[in-house]
């Protein structure tokens, strides 16, 4: 058994939400669970009971009550939550209406703008009154195109206030990336940023927006924040829509109004990453995600209203989506726009010292850069309230744990955290009252029914298995965008074993009820634990003459995954330095610059299956000397031969 680097005392525990909730369930049921083990087992097998005390316990309120907690039927996906129940997302997050800071917002030039629950009301209740005069109101699409800034969460407010769907791209996504994705959902209004500063650099995206626009028919407003670009006006965009610059389009004011919905009415619309064409547009319900963000930041974060929550992320990443939940608990959330390395490698260091952060979440990749840059907070920095760091986007490697406990704070909780955008929240993550590990994500999340399957459909533990989910859960997607028989949903998740949620992850748990996962099970790329779909890149390259076709993988590099693109050129033609930095050029241009491969490689022959499907995985297999399961399937079988012990892939 792995010996845990950081364990909670007693004195600690007995201080916790989860240990709250805990007795609070015994109580409530006259039951005697005496542990978080207990307690998960307890939240499964009587999900009804465990899905009401939640409710309870952080006192959503309902305006019309439900007939039942739950309604399903034989076999995922069919399920129905709270039937009859009506209630407003914006209203739970904006309950408290002190002088207590909602948001700090910090942008990368050190601007910092401030907003407490009482102000950040005000703004809504403005902007709640434009939109409507703007035609918004149940089931309307608003969207954004911007930076992670107050703006854009008071657009998200406003949004949710009026039952609208609420859906964001960060400024980061080039043109085709944002036209495949709010092509689809047709929004009535898009805010969108004239500009956005990374790495020192001031970005205009006038150009890319207007290209954006010509493309949004459906659009009757849009409303231009000036953010980095002071001098952006109006009549620099081009469409039939109104334009107005967000001081101009409402004035701060009044109290918001809540339209009430009910609990699977649409509030989000996120992305899958567009692995096989076009980014399927995830339907999120209301009611399922407020649940499950409580529960998660209320119970295994141990966030409480006294606390400073940050995470860094872009709006184009479920993390936004999480984060700003904490204000559903009244806590302050700090809002960062920029590069995490400018002007040095400790920018967000500062920040927990500057604004007393409390639980700071990151990536991965960024906890081994600080490593590697050979920063050491634990001497240079107070971290005085500190007490928990979150990461995710890709596994956590046991150094980085280390690392953490070493060199940042050995007294404080380390939540490695994994689900996706699927489910906007997680299948496994921290918990304030259990050990830390390395390697290993604490447990799994209440209410959540997760296993490990091997491919026989058995659950095992001590074995790598596809990570599933075997009952249903609140924050379970309510399908997908344009999918009126559900079809394109049950085969995303439900075909891998027939009635059961396969999530696409690789994992295993270990003895103690931890999990760890070892990447995707798909073709997925997740370069800095950035989830990418090759097909995004595929569609960029298909752009460039001299490429007759390609094929992308992660190769597994310096404890991270980096980009391989394999190109097949056409007759006569070299892949030359010029040849290869404007293919580098076209992907950037048109997604974002993770999609950027680190290497390009020039092959005779991509391998097929005899539908004509490239195989990613295949080739990945072989890049990394692992076995091939099925060749058969395979139209060109040689062709893998290509791909082995290539010299272009040991630096």
């Amino acid at each position: 058994m792995t010996e845990p680097l950081w364990t909670p005392s007693a004195e600690r525990i007995a201080t916790t939400r989860m240990d709250a909730f805990r007795r609070f369930v015994n109580q409530r049921h006259s039951l005697q669970l005496a542990d978080y083990p207990a307690l998960h087992t307890w939240s499964v097998e009587q999900r009804e009971a465990f899905w009401q005390a939640i409710v309870e316990f952080f006192e959503i309120r309902f305006s019309s009550q439900p007939r039942a907690v739950l309604e399903e039927g034989p076999a995922m996906p069919s399920a129905q939550w709270f039937p009859g129940a009506t209630l407003n997302f914006a209203e739970h997050l904006l309950r408290r209406r002190d002088q207590h800071p909602a948001l700090i917002a910090i942008g990368e030039d050190g601007s910092r703008e401030e907003l407490s629950y009482a102000e950040l009301a005000a703004h809504v209740a403005g902007l709640q009154r434009s939109l409507k005069a703007a035609g918004v109101g149940l089931g309307d699409r608003v969207a954004a195109f911007m930076p992670n800034t107050w703006q854009t969460l008071v657009g998200m407010l406003a949004s949710a206030s009026l039952g609208a769907t609420w859906s964001s791209c960060s400024p980061d996504f080039g043109t085709q990336g944002v036209i495949d994705r709010f092509g689809q959902i047709e929004p009535t209004v898009l805010i969108a940023s004239a500009g956005y500063r990374y790495a020192g650099k001031n970005l205009d995206l006038t150009g890319k927006l207007n290209e954006i626009l010509e493309r949004l028919p459906s659009l009757k407003q849009l409303v231009v924040v000036p953010y980095s670009r002071a001098e952006a006006k109006a009549g620099d965009f081009q469409t039939s829509a109104k334009v107005a610059l967000w001081a101009d389009f409402y004035q701060a004011g009044g109290e918001p109004e809540f339209t009430q919905v009910g609990f699977d009415q649409p509030l989000y619309i996120l992305y899958s990453s567009g692995t096989t064409g076009v980014p399927k547009c995830i339907v999120h319900g209301t009611g399922g995600v407020l649940l499950q963000h409580v529960k998660e930041l209320g119970l295994h974060t141990d966030l409480a209203a006294s606390d400073t929550l940050f995470y860094y992320t872009t709006c184009g990443w479920m993390m936004w989506n999480w984060l700003v939940s904490g204000l559903a608990l009244g806590a302050t959330l700090v809002l960062f726009d920029g590069s995490p390395f400018h002007p040095g490698a400790e920018r967000l260091i500062d920040l927990i010292d500057a604004e007393n952060i409390s639980i700071f979440g990151t990536s991965a990749k960024y906890l081994a850069a600080l490593e590697k840059a050979g920063i050491k907070p634990r001497r240079t920095h107070k971290l005085e309230r500190l007490k928990a760091i979150l990461s995710t986007g890709s596994p956590l490697s046991h150094e980085s744990f280390e690392y953490v406990y070493r060199e940042i704070k050995s007294d404080l909780c380390l939540s490695s955290i994994s689900g996706g955008t699927d489910i906007v929240s997680c299948f496994a993550l921290g918990n304030p009252v259990l050990p830390v590990r390395r390697g290993e994500l604490q447990c799994k999340g209440l209410g959540m029914a997760v296993e490990v399957w091997n491919d026989d459909g058995k659950p095992v533990k001590g074995e790598k298995g596809e990570l599933v989910c075997t009952r249903h859960f609140t924050s379970m997607p309510v399908g997908f965008w344009n999918d009126p028989q559900g079809e394109k949903f049950k085969a995303a998740y439900f075909e891998t074993f027939p009635g059961i949620w396969a999530h696409g992850d690789y994992a295993e748990e270990t003895e103690h009820g931890g999990l760890v996962i070892h990447g995707r099970s798909d073709a997925v790329l997740n370069p800095g634990g950035v989830r990418i779909g090759t097909a995004e890149i595929y569609r960029q390259v298909e752009k460039v003459e001299e490429v007759l076709e390609s094929i992308a993988i992660g190769q597994e590099w310096d404890a991270d995954v980096r980009v391989v693109l394999f190109v097949r050129l056409r007759d006569g033609v070299e892949l030359t330095d010029a040849l290869k930095t404007r293919i580098c050029q076209v992907i950037r241009a048109n997604t974002t610059p993770r999609h950027v491969p680190a290497k390009i490689i020039a092959v005779a022959d991509i391998p097929r299956t005899i539908s004509g499907k490239i195989v990613e995985l295949a080739v990945r297999n072989v890049v990394h000397n692992k076995p091939v399961k099925n060749t058969d399937a395979l139209a060109n079988p040689q062709a893998l031969e290509l791909f082995r012990d290539l010299p272009e892939l040991r630096d």
